[in-house]
């Protein structure tokens, strides 16, 4: 399916190009913010705060009677966003949990309905400079985890690499990487860690290059960036969480509120898409746009980062 390219106004919520902290660039952000048509007295759930590059013009647009409730695992993600709000005109609530929980956590909170959310589900500097293995170009432990703090319950890539079997190994990367040599490079792993247990990402990256064909690791993405998606997202259970965290927003969503998301590969896209489509077939929704936003010229000149980057919003329809 062919996205359709950004046609609101070039004027932003302020400058897209960088967040307040001023190293993570925000995708779609004015794009975002006047799609959900934020109200100054609204309840705004950002569900993925990372590098606070969209909750602080969140916070902007909402006055002294809106609310802000913030979520995320990382403990670092969570100080970024107290320095980022400070200051602001909203009530803002952070909460450390996985969006998943959002019902959970919003209960505890007293929260009984939200009217705006935002799940941007990119990928900020901070995270693949946190040494958790993440990134293929440097030497670090083969963790790939969200959780700050793993311990020997937490499911890491390289329990993985190391114990899983080679068909199950196959299918992740398949399934959720949509890797066309997963079974090669599933083969490699299992080959090398007879030898020795495979421990960083950059031992990882170097066993997938050589595993699949010359031109194939001279293609535009390096040949290692499906296999390692596929594995985070294993780790994380991303897909489950993200399923568990749209319904649970959307039974906290008001009439006339809206869910945004933003998806950065065809899988995410495809779940997300595929709830929106069902919660319009009920009559409990109605899609903002039919087909998803994508990034104009301009950005993608400014931040070649963005150029996979979908907008889908979603609104409940008014009970009449």
């Amino acid at each position: 399916m062919r996205t359709r390219r950004s046609q609101f106004s070039s004027d932003p919520v302020s400058s897209p190009a960088t967040d307040v902290v001023g190293e993570h660039t925000p995708v779609l952000l004015h794009e975002t913010i006047e799609s959900l048509s934020i109200k100054p007295d609204d309840t705004v759930v950002d569900a993925t705060l990372g590098g606070a590059g969209h909750a602080r013009y969140l916070a902007d647009k909402l006055g002294e009677k809106g609310t802000l409730i913030g979520f995320d695992v990382d403990t670092h993600a969570i100080a970024r966003a107290e320095s980022a709000l400070a200051g602001v005109k909203p009530k803002v609530l952070l909460v450390q949990a996985n969006f998943r929980h959002l019902d959970q956590e919003l209960a505890k909170l007293g929260v009984r309905n939200i009217t705006k959310t935002l799940f941007d589900l990119g990928w900020s500097a901070y995270q693949l400079d946190s040494g958790r293995g993440f990134s293929f170009l440097r030497e670090e432990p083969l963790l790939m985890t969200y959780a700050t703090e793993p311990n020997s319950e937490t499911l890491t890539a390289k329990r993985i690499v190391n114990e899983w079997k080679e068909e199950s190994i196959a299918d992740v990367l398949w399934g959720w990487g949509e890797e066309r040599y997963s079974r090669r490079i599933a083969r490699a792993i299992i080959a090398e860690r007879q030898h020795k247990p495979i421990a960083s990402s950059l031992q990882l990256a170097e066993i997938i290059a050589r595993a699949v064909p010359l031109a194939y690791r001279r293609g535009r993405l390096h040949p290692a960036t499906r296999t390692f998606q596929a594995l985070r997202i294993a780790v994380n259970d991303e897909l489950g969480a993200l399923r568990d965290g749209l319904k649970a927003a959307w039974e906290k969503l008001s009439p006339q509120g809206r869910i945004a998301v933003i998806t950065f590969h065809s899988i995410e896209d495809r779940l997300v898409k595929q709830l929106f489509v069902a919660w319009e077939k009920t009559g409990e929704g109605l899609r903002v746009f039919k087909k998803p936003i994508a990034p104009g010229k301009e950005e993608l000149t400014r931040n070649p980062r963005a150029r996979s980057a979908k907008l889908r919003v979603v609104e409940r329809k008014k009970i009449l």
